[in-house]
């Protein structure tokens, strides 16, 4: 069994979302765990080992990244569900089986496939994927967001140790999480701390799905709404499109109002580019209907955007009004347009909010103090087991 003596590594197995290329995640679980696994395989006293599926692996695979132990299982079936509750849960148990780690770190639906484990474990809810399902309105999208509420919240409720990284989702687990919740907030890349400002007046900038969760239509909207008043702005938006009908309203709407010279849809980009943009625009604008903890948003603070977001769900936990930028309703694209029009207009306040914005990423989202709140929480899971002394 691994030796948990004061002095030697604690052998952590964290099972998630994990990109082939870490350079290049794609979304905001796998970007989280790219910063999170970075910087805990810096910590001398943990052995970080990552267990992760990809539907692109023949078999299992077993590689180095940074200091941490990659181990990627094939992909086997169709759904993601499916996925989470048959196969991909017995490879995944059977894989740390071989591990023996100390800990057990689950992400998103992976916690899932760790559920009942007699090892200590933490988990870390990303968001609601019943939720999620609703806003996609695919086929039988209604049965399929029962069967994912009835999958998450047992899950929820086996955790002994969860991570919450909002309180709206801590608040969203009351009367169904029976462990111990820790308020801790997702890290984002420490370059983002470190982008020297290279303005172009007027640039708004947007990085998130094109889809209708985020409500790229309503920012569209406000957008429109922010020329007709006499604006001289540019809108920015990064993502990748996932929704073939919702793809065509968006660039229908670009072409009936006229927008094409004024709206640049970059599509998926990497982080370099992203960041990039991010060191360019006056502002950082998302007004998503439905959002945990979204990475766009604490990865514009650190690099000193004010930040216009919706006051819903997650997001008035970032952002403070009226300090770091605004929050406004995502149904009202007027309130978007006054909001986003009175930053561009005051570069006093741009100023002020940016510096008050990077304040508060650097105590709440750099890897580094990430990573040392959530180790605390790994040693914390083992004293409940009576597995190692107090070292912290």
């Amino acid at each position: 069994m691994p030796d948990n003596r004061p002095g030697s590594p604690l052998r952590l197995a964290i099972v998630t979302s994990f990109p082939a290329d870490p350079t290049h995640p794609r979304g905001g679980v796998e970007a989280v765990s790219v910063n999170l696994v970075s910087a805990l395989a810096k910590l001398p006293d943990l052995d970080v080992h990552v267990v992760t599926t990809d539907r692109a692996c023949p078999a299992p695979q077993v590689t180095s990244w940074r200091g941490a132990t990659l181990h990627r299982l094939p992909w086997r079936d169709r759904r993601v569900l499916t996925h989470a509750t048959r196969s991909g849960r017995r490879d995944v148990q059977a894989c740390l089986g071989r591990l023996q780690p100390d800990v057990i770190h689950a992400h998103d639906f992976y916690g899932i496939m760790t559920r009942h484990l007699p090892i200590p474990r933490v988990f870390t809810i990303h968001g609601f994927i019943h939720a999620d399902t609703l806003y996609a309105a695919e086929r039988f999208w209604r049965l399929r967001a029962r069967l994912w509420k009835r999958a998450e919240t047992a899950c929820w409720a086996d955790q002994p140790h969860i991570i919450s990284i909002s309180p709206y989702v801590r608040e969203y687990l009351r009367g169904i999480a029976t462990g111990v919740i820790h308020d801790i907030d997702n890290p984002i890349d420490e370059n983002c701390f470190h982008l020297p400002r290279r303005e172009q007046p007027g640039t708004i900038f947007s990085a998130a799905l094109v889809c209708p969760r985020k409500n790229t239509l309503g920012l569209l909207q406000a957008f429109s709404r922010l020329l007709a008043r006499g604006a001289d702005a540019r809108l920015r938006l990064a993502g990748p499109f996932i929704d073939p009908a919702y793809e065509t309203r968006v660039r229908r709407f670009v072409a009936q109002n006229r927008l094409a010279d004024r709206v640049d849809l970059l599509g998926s980009i990497s982080r370099d580019h992203i960041r990039d943009e991010l060191s360019r625009a006056s502002l950082f604008a998302l007004v998503s209907l439905e959002e945990g903890a979204p990475m766009g948003v604490a990865e514009a603070m650190a690099a000193g955007l004010p930040v216009v977001t919706s006051n819903r769900c997650g997001m008035p936990y970032m952002v403070r009004q009226g300090e770091s930028g605004f929050l406004v309703d995502p149904n009202d694209p007027d309130d978007v347009a006054d909001r986003m029009g009175q930053i561009l207009q005051d570069g006093a306040l741009r100023e002020r909010m940016g510096c008050r914005a990077r304040l508060i990423a650097k105590d709440r989202f750099h890897p580094d103090r990430v990573a040392e709140r959530t180790r605390e929480v790994y040693y914390r899971a083992l004293r409940r087991k009576g597995q190692v002394p107090s070292r912290v």
